[in-house]
């Protein structure tokens, strides 16, 4: 059978039940059994509860605080439950957990899918067949589907409408698929019910057409979209949108601009992933966390800002001096995590301090640092960092992790082997936490700046685990991954702060 994300689902009066009369008097005698010792352990509370005691309406509530599969089981219990797992509010299927069980020898891989997805549909269709369709809180489909399918799809999206589902969750994304297959996800139908119910709704590997005269959406909270192809106004359809809180688009296509109405004034956080946008823009004064993960883009926040929280994550060349120089919405952040990568024997991006580029309100920053050399003892990639720091004389913590990719790599006959970095004096930096520390001289240069000019620092705690990673989207070649511990950062954490006066420690192996 099919699952739902927590077990199989088989609904009593299910035309899939294929439990004999037999079997099902076993399991009765097993719940009774279990209610016998329930008895005999706690006298008291088992005579003084039943649930025929309770009211009518109080019993489907309690059935509907199990997995669905549960539910379904114990309706078996008495002749009165039987109906009860009929208004189960959270109706989640998952095939995907069928798809990693027992598989049937008699059949290949790609049969044997086509099988379990055909009993994962019918069931699916079976339970919404004899479900109530009243009081649904979750509809969640998550199963790749052949364009034949898409008959049972409509049926599907139809339920979820009709029963006024608070959260809807349809992944569609078939994984063994060798090419693409995309779904047309009718928003319309969510919108034709004559009132606004949707409050979550997450789609993935589906297409949309949106436009500005969908209005029934106007208590929708949280809108995912992935691997979505997005035809239509999309800025008109969320003009609509009056209650969004959070808004998450990961690798979607059709967006040239990603403009975010200034209507949406409940916006806490945007996500953007991957995109395909050129721009992004938005009117969100209201905004507290902001995320962004692709290509150097203009971002542009018009009126007064509320951003608390930003992560970005810029991918090419001079990704970290691209984030400090060219995101001015991001100045009155108080927490910044920053990723990027440093490719080999880059000069160093010079970021001149100045007063309107300076971020006096960060607090928090954790960079994550991919340094991509051939000769990384001779890279000075991470000394990009000390620049930025200059740009954040209020900063209390840091958190650096630091990787290295190997690939061989000529150094260019013009390159010119560039002075240690020069950071100004911090008076608030206390904690600094540095990860695959490998006492490079690029590494000790950049901890012994700021043990030099972080006056009130309290703790530096280095981690010499070492990984080296790949980065296969730059088609590098993948040389190995190791981990091991290296001995000799003690001795010198322990020269070092002897010279600094000031607390270094070396974390241990971390535990697996």
């Amino acid at each position: 059978m099919a699952r739902t994300r927590e077990e199989e689902v088989v609904p009593p009066t299910s035309p899939l039940d294929l439990r004999q009369p037999m079997e099902e008097a076993e399991v009765g005698k097993l719940c009774m059994c279990d209610h016998h010792h329930r008895v005999t352990d706690t006298p008291i509370l088992a005579t003084s509860f039943r649930m025929e005691d309770l009211p009518a309406e109080i019993q489907p509530v309690i059935m509907s605080l199990l997995p669905l599969k549960e539910a379904a089981r114990t309706s078996i219990v008495s002749k009165s439950w039987r109906m009860l797992w009929r208004f189960h509010c959270n109706l989640c299927f998952d095939s995907r957990n069928d798809m990693d069980s027992d598989t049937d020898d008699e059949f290949t891989h790609r049969d044997s899918t086509k099988i379990k997805q055909a009993k994962f549909i019918e069931t699916v269709n079976c339970v919404i067949q004899h479900h109530s369709g009243l009081g649904i809180n979750k509809f969640s489909i998550r199963c790749g589907l052949h364009k034949e399918d898409s008959e049972h799809l409509n049926r599907w999206i139809s339920f979820a409408a009709s029963s006024k589902a608070k959260i809807i969750d349809f992944n569609l994304k078939i994984i063994d698929c060798p090419f693409d297959i995309v779904h047309h996800f009718p928003l319309e139908v969510l919108d034709a019910q004559g009132s606004s119910f949707v409050q979550s709704l997450v789609l993935v590997d589906v297409a949309i057409n949106p436009h500005s005269g969908l209005h029934g959406f106007t208590v929708l909270k949280r809108l995912v979209l992935k691997y979505v192809e997005i035809f239509g106004d999309f800025p008109g359809f969320l003009a609509n949108c009056l209650a969004l809180e959070d808004l998450e688009m990961i690798k979607c296509s059709g967006v040239t601009t990603l403009s975010i109405p200034r209507q949406l004034d409940k916006l806490q956080h945007l996500l953007a992933d991957i995109m395909d946008a050129e721009m992004v823009e938005f009117h969100a004064g209201n905004l507290a966390h902001f995320e962004y993960k692709g290509p150097v883009i203009p971002i542009v926040l018009h009126g007064f800002s509320k951003l608390e929280k930003a992560t970005i994550m810029f991918e090419g060349n001079k990704g970290l001096a691209h984030v400090f120089n060219d995101v001015p919405i991001i100045l009155g952040v108080k927490t910044l995590n920053v990723q990027a990568r440093v490719l080999p024997f880059e000069q160093l991006e010079k970021v001149a301090p100045r007063p309107h580029g300076m971020f006096l309100h960060l607090r928090h920053m954790t960079c994550g640092l991919t340094i991509i050399s051939s000769v990384p003892k001779a890279d000075n990639g991470v000394l990009q960092l000390a620049c930025s720091l200059n740009l954040t004389p209020q900063l209390e913590t840091l958190h650096l992790d630091t990787a290295y990719s190997h690939y061989k790599v000529s150094m260019p006959d013009d390159f010119i082997e560039e002075e240690g970095p020069h950071m100004h004096r911090h008076d608030h930096l206390r904690s600094v936490y540095i990860s695959g520390f490998r006492c490079y001289t690029a590494q000790t240069a950049l901890a012994c700046c700021i043990l030099e000019n972080a006056c009130v620092l309290e703790h530096m705690r280095l981690q010499p685990w070492i990984t080296t990673r790949i980065c296969p989207d730059l088609g590098l070649e993948n040389i190995g991954v190791e981990g091991r511990f290296l001995p000799g950062v003690r001795d010198w954490a322990r020269l070092t702060s002897e010279c600094f006066s000031k607390v270094i420690t070396v974390l241990d192996v971390p535990s697996e």
